[in-house]
């Protein structure tokens, strides 16, 4: 199961009757669009998030994977869009509660990628019409919906009578907010064990800035985050550095990272009679494997705080 945003305005309710979401192929520029190419990996069992000024108003499954389609004659009126797109088949749950963004975009914020971002720093929508929605973001945004929209506590539930609790937990918006939730968390706990088993044997089954063997200290950390990496790239073990649980929160922050040649660098941040204190020694090399450079390079260029 992948996760999308879907940026929708008047065509909304064009769009949430037919059952549909849609883009077309290239823009009125004659270019093709981001929306476009992502369009084409929606697949059947997909989560699509239905954002709609300033607020996620739906969450839908998919029915039907993206198929070549021309516009739908119902929002040809609405839009300039070119007539040939990429339609998806998918079916609606609308929330009682919409989600403001800009409410809760300090807790959403940390999940955003930096590159395809549905929102800008500021919590307003991006102009694109579709857009990544990775399991972190996807939890998040789970997590408030819920909040949002579901009854949960002891207190609640004693205020219903019996008929209303039973009818609460039928409800199709509560029961495909459970299962994306156990859906996006299954992909993570998979991802990350296969991960740091293929991570664990490239550094010797211990920390290379302070020696740490024990398995239950050792994390396995992505130079670039699962937020900002593709899925080939979340289990790419060249991605991977195996860290103690200090130095693993330490290079998540950017407070450390390394070069293309494996040497340390320290932010500013940590004063250097500090430096004793996080067994860090200033220009210190570890050995890493040609294919490491890469992400290094990336998350020196975009996590490490100087």
């Amino acid at each position: 199961m992948n996760s999308f945003i879907v940026m929708q305005g008047t065509t909304y309710q064009e769009e949430k009757h037919l059952g549909i979401i849609w883009s077309p192929q290239i823009d009125k520029s004659g270019l093709v669009p981001h929306s476009s190419k992502l369009m084409q990996e929606v697949k059947s069992g997909d989560r699509i998030f239905h954002y709609v000024k300033g607020s996620i108003v739906a969450i839908s499954i998919v029915k039907k994977g993206c198929q070549e389609d021309n516009k739908p004659q119902k929002i040809r009126n609405h839009t300039r869009w070119t007539d040939n797109g990429y339609l998806v088949e998918t079916e609606y749950r609308e929330l009682e509660v919409p989600l403001n963004i800009r409410e809760y975009f300090d807790g959403i914020a940390p999940y955003l990628p930096i590159k395809y971002s549905a929102f800008q720093e500021d919590a307003t929508g991006n102009s694109g019409y579709l857009y990544p929605c990775n399991e972190e973001l996807t939890l998040k945004l789970l997590e408030y919906m819920s909040m949002l929209n579901i009854f949960n506590s002891d207190e609640d539930q004693l205020e219903l009578s019996v008929d209303e609790v039973i009818a609460k937990e039928r409800n199709p918006l509560q029961a495909l907010l459970a299962e994306t939730e156990s859906e996006a968390k299954m992909n993570i706990r998979c991802g990350q064990k296969k991960f740091r088993k293929s991570v664990m044997p490239l550094w010797n089954h211990k920390c290379p800035l302070c020696g740490i063997e024990m398995d239950a200290l050792l994390k396995s950390s992505h130079s670039k985050p699962w937020k900002d990496s593709t899925d080939d790239e979340r289990l790419n073990p060249y991605n991977g550095l195996l860290l103690c649980f200090n130095h693993d929160a330490l290079y998540e922050k950017g407070l450390i990272s390394f070069d293309g040649q494996g040497r340390l660098h320290i932010s500013n941040q940590i004063p250097e009679e500090e430096y004793e204190t996080y067994q860090l020694r200033k220009g210190i090399k570890i050995p890493l494997h040609p294919d490491n450079k890469p992400y290094f390079k990336w998350h020196k260029r975009n996590v490490f705080v100087d």
